[in-house]
C-alpha cells in the first residue's frame, strides 16, 4: 500500500505513519518540517494553511490518504480537491465531538451531528471545525472517504497534556487528588490501536462514519490511576475523593483534572459511546497498563517533558490548590 500521511510527525499523525511502516507499507509524509518525520517515510514540505501550500502535492498517486487536519475545514477541502483521482481512499481523524450535546439516545454513528460547512475558514468552534472536515472529505471522495470519529486518545507522543500531566503528577509522589468514584468507566483509545484500525480500514476498503473509542468500561478511573503509579514506581498516596468534593473545592473537571469528568449528562455521553460497528469492523484495544507504561517510557526516553501543541491549553492541577481540596476533602 502506498500512504499519503497529512502531518505524521506528531501524536495520531505519527503513530499512523509508524504503523504504516512497520507493515511494509510506502509512506509519504507531508508536513511543515517543524518536527523530524519518522523513520522509513518519504518526506514532503508544505504549509497547507499557505498560499500554494500544497503545491508539493500536486503530482504523486497513492492507494490511500490520512488527515488528521484540526483547523479550518476549507484546508481539508483544498486538500482532497487537489488529491481527487490520485488517491483511493481518503480517511479522516474526526472526532466523537461532532455528535450534538446534549445528546437524545444513546451516541452511534446515527446520533444527531453538530453544524458544519466545508467552506469554513475558520476553527473557533472545534466541533463545527471538525465537522465541517468530515463533509469536506465527504463530498470529494463519497462512500470512499472513511470518517475515523476518536474519542479521547491516549498514548506515546501525546501533545495534549492528559495522561502526561497525570504521569508527571504522580511521579512526584506524596498524597495525590484522586477524583472519584474510583470505579468510574472510561473510554478513550490508545493512539496506537486507532492507527492499527484505520490502516485495516483502508486495506479493507471500509468507508462512513466510525467512533472509535474502546467499550464502555474498558477502563476505570481507579484502574488508570493505580496503573500510574506502578509505572513510575512512586509513593504516591491517591486519596480518592467524591466528586462533590472536586467540585466544590472549586476544580475544573477535564482540564485542571484531565480525563476526569462529575457525574452527569456530559460524563454518560462522552463515557458512553455505542462502538460495536467499530468492533464488528475489528477494534482491538490494549490494556490501560500496557498504555499507562509505555507513555511512562516514552516520556522518560525524551527528558520527562511532553511536547504542548501550541493551538492547546496546558492541563494540569495547581499544586497549591490541591493541596487546599486535599486539606478539605472527605473520603469517597
Amino acid at each position: 500500500m502506498k500512504l499519503l500521511m497529512l502531518g505524521g510527525t506528531e501524536f495520531v499523525g505519527r503513530a499512523v505513519s509508524e504503523a504504516a511502516v512497520a507493515r511494509g507499507w510506502e509512506v509519504t509524509v507531508f508536513h511543515r518540517g517543524n518536527h523530524a518525520p519518522p523513520e522509513g517515510v518519504t518526506a514532503l514540505h508544505g504549509d497547507r494553511g499557505a498560499p500554494a501550500g500544497l503545491a508539493a502535492l500536486e503530482q504523486g498517486e497513492w492507494d490511500a490518504v490520512v488527515d488528521t487536519w484540526s483547523g479550518a475545514p476549507s484546508v481539508v477541502r483544498n486538500s482532497a480537491r487537489l488529491l481527487s483521482g490520485r488517491v483511493g481512499t481518503y480517511a479522516y481523524v474526526s472526532s466523537g465531538s461532532v455528535y450534538a450535546f446534549p445528546p437524545t439516545t444513546r451516541l452511534d454513528e446515527r446520533a444527531p451531528l453538530v453544524a458544519g460547512s466545508s467552506d469554513a475558514t475558520d476553527a473557533e468552534d472545534y466541533a463545527q471545525a471538525k465537522r465541517g472536515g468530515e463533509l469536506a472529505a465527504a463530498e470529494v471522495f463519497g462512500e470512499r472517504a472513511l470518517l475515523v470519529r476518536a474519542g479521547l486518545i491516549l498514548g506515546p507522543y501525546e501533545n495534549v497534556g492528559r495522561l502526561p500531566w497525570w504521569l508527571g503528577r504522580i511521579a512526584r509522589g506524596g498524597p495525590v487528588l484522586a477524583p472519584g468514584p474510583r470505579g468510574m468507566a472510561l473510554q478513550y483509545i490508545d493512539v496506537r490501536d486507532l492507527a492499527e484500525w484505520t490502516l485495516d480500514a483502508l486495506e479493507g476498503g471500509l468507508g462512513g462514519p466510525y467512533s472509535l473509542v474502546s467499550e464502555v468500561g474498558h477502563a476505570t478511573m481507579g484502574e488508570l490511576l493505580e496503573s500510574c503509579v506502578k509505572a513510575t514506581g512512586s509513593d504516591a498516596e491517591l486519596r480518592w475523593t467524591a466528586p462533590e468534593d472536586v467540585l466544590a473545592a472549586g476544580i475544573e473537571p477535564w482540564t485542571e483534572l484531565p480525563v476526569w469528568l462529575a457525574p452527569g449528562e456530559l460524563r454518560d455521553a462522552l463515557f458512553g459511546v455505542d462502538v460495536s460497528k467499530a468492533l464488528s469492523a475489528g477494534l482491538r484495544c490494549r490494556p490501560v497498563a500496557e498504555t499507562v507504561a509505555d507513555t511512562w517510557a516514552w516520556l522518560q526516553a525524551i527528558g520527562g517533558v511532553a511536547p504542548q501543541r501550541p493551538d492547546r491549553p496546558a492541563l494540569g492541577l495547581d499544586p497549591a490548590k490541591e493541596a487546599v481540596a486535599l486539606a478539605l476533602r472527605r473520603a469517597e
